[in-house]
């Protein structure tokens, strides 16, 4: 496990640049990909072949695992399973809903105690002298639909978080499934496959870059009725129960309808547009302010109009309070 991680540095390629008055005061590095429907890229960037972990951006797809799994969700609580929520009252109504569906309470979650991501939900709480919770973390919509699928499928929930429990084999499955090419090429048991322990304390498995997008792309062209249709339909619809208020992923498939839009931690993103076509980015420093540019420069060059999602294709760099330059794709 010691030799695995991202590409060396001479198998990236630049992606973004911070500009200040002219001046690139910083450079991005990584690898991007974009895919047609059928699979083919369209172009990329860096070793997009080479292993990442996809963190968050995996959650509509492990959303996926938890409903074929067993979990029997509405398309609101699809959404919070499959999204990175920021612990408004309309997502902690939505995962407590999910959890009583199974006779469990936040109790029953094995996400980690946090703050809530929504700076206005953080500082009423510490107004309130209140302090983090299960389900106030962000990741408590996915853990609630492993739960659900758990105790649906008659297995222990206090086991839920093994990657040998039944919830977790099945996600591994449709990982699996969602990303290869043709047949299934497993990502190995969860012995030998790179399985680690993602922030909130779910198994998590490294992925190509390329798989990702390619996962994302069938999600997008999934047959209905599918839980992969379930999922993509749930994104589409209910946006804001993805993300929160604001939330850059929740803008971006609010501004471009159809669209599918996840990010993670340490700079991972994928999007895919309603005819199949998937993008997915991975800046190696971690820093995420320049992916959904980079994603949308990508979802641009297979022929979607983002112009919609225009404030969101260059981030501002301020001086003084005044905005002096940006943070653009280099792609």
């Amino acid at each position: 496990m010691a030799n695995l991680g991202v590409p060396r540095l001479d198998s990236v390629a630049q992606l973004a640049e911070v500009v200040r008055n002219g001046f690139v005061e910083s450079r991005h590095f990584g690898m991007a990909v974009a895919l047609s429907p059928s699979g083919e890229v369209l172009y990329g960037a860096g070793d997009f072949d080479g292993l990442v972990l996809p963190r968050s951006t995996a959650k509509p797809l492990q959303a996926v695992g938890s409903l074929v799994a067993g979990a029997e969700l509405d398309l609101p609580q699809t959404a919070v399973a499959a999204g990175s929520h920021t612990g408004e009252d309309q997502h902690v109504r939505v995962v407590r809903a999910i959890l009583a569906s199974v006779d469990l309470t936040e109790d029953a979650l094995g996400c980690p105690p946090d703050w809530p991501e929504n700076e206005g939900v953080r500082f009423g709480l510490i107004r309130g002298f209140g302090g983090p919770e299960r389900i106030l973390m962000n990741c408590s919509g996915k853990h609630a639909a492993m739960l659900a699928a758990t105790v649906a499928s008659g297995n222990n929930p206090t086991s839920y978080l093994s990657p040998a429990s039944h919830v977790q084999s099945v996600v591994q499955s449709e990982l699996s499934r969602l990303s290869t090419p043709g047949p299934v090429e497993s990502l190995g048991s969860a012995d030998s496959a790179v399985v680690t322990v993602d922030g909130c304390g779910a198994p998590l498995y490294a992925l190509p870059l390329r798989g990702l997008a390619r996962a994302f792309g069938r999600l997008a062209l999934a047959a209905p009725g599918s839980p992969e249709a379930q999922v993509a339909n749930a994104m589409r619809t209910h946006p804001t129960l993805v993300g929160g208020t604001g939330h850059l992923n929740s803008e971006v498939m609010r501004l471009l309808p159809g669209v599918i839009a996840k990010g993670g931690a340490e700079g991972v993103l994928a999007m895919a547009s309603p005819d199949g076509h998937a993008v997915a980015v991975k800046v190696i420093d971690g820093n995420p302010r320049a992916t959904t540019a980079l994603a949308l420069a990508l979802l641009a060059k297979t022929g979607l109009d983002v112009s919609p999602a225009a404030a969101l294709t260059e981030v501002p760099i301020f001086g003084g309070g005044t905005p002096v330059g940006t943070v653009r794709p280099t792609l």
